[in-house]
């Protein structure tokens, strides 16, 4: 019989991770608002638009480089691009660099051992903010891709804030839709999106309140009851 268990994390590896992930953090909202200042700002907007965009550079570079030596520390080579795919998809694409917190939701679910009501906290608080800086992100690109598009119903970036919301939500008003091919693209995955994080959301509530009646019922058991 074949062993499945995952191969363990060398701990240069986690001691890596732990140390920049606050800072990647933060880098990740610098590539945000560089990118949105891209976006939004106008063509003739300089040196504003200069300056974000060699923002937008150096934080890509800086991801860049912590996908290289978390690679290297991995030890994995080649698999590591196949094990990780969710990091090699955010180093192509960083606007959904936010998915990676959802690591954190599958590693509450893997724990065998006593959860802790502040773990279930954390859970809903990544996946709450994952899903805002997610809609941000769509709200932006969408924006970008559909602002001088013939027929199109989104036109300003409040449009495109109010369709990021609806979609994300799994509402769907329908009063605002992309038409380019790329907006009803980026439309899909925001709605699967949508869907996983509030099913994060839910579930991590729902097993905060068994854990909380279940720690009610402990303490009101007499003593020595089986």
């Amino acid at each position: 019989m074949s062993d499945r268990t995952p191969a363990p994390v060398p701990d240069r590896l986690k001691e890596w991770e732990q140390r920049t992930e606050v800072p990647l953090f933060v880098a990740a909202l610098v590539f945000l608002a560089g990118y949105a200042v891209r976006v939004l700002a106008p063509v003739g907007a300089q040196p504003w638009r200069d300056i974000a965009l060699a923002l937008v550079a150096a934080t890509w570079l800086l991801f860049a480089v912590d996908y290289v030596v978390r690679l290297r520390l991995s030890g994995l080579g080649r698999r590591f691009v196949h094990v990780h795919w969710l990091d090699t998809v955010v180093l192509l694409l960083p606007l959904l660099r936010p998915l990676r917190m959802v690591k954190v939701y599958t590693a509450v679910q893997k724990r065998t051992d006593r959860p802790r009501l502040s773990l279930y906290a954390r859970v809903m608080t990544y996946a709450g903010l994952t899903a805002t800086l997610l809609g941000f992100s769509a709200a932006l690109a969408v924006y970008y891709q559909e602002r001088g598009a013939p027929g199109a119903s989104i036109r300003t970036f409040g449009d495109s804030v109010w369709w990021a919301c609806a979609t994300l939500t799994t509402v769907g008003y329908g009063d605002a839709v992309p038409v380019t091919v790329t907006g009803r693209v980026i439309a899909a995955f925001l709605m699967a999106c949508g869907l996983a994080l509030l099913g994060a959301v839910t579930g991590s509530f729902s097993s905060w309140l068994v854990e909380v009646f279940k720690r009610e019922d402990e303490k009101k058991r007499p003593p020595g009851s089986a």
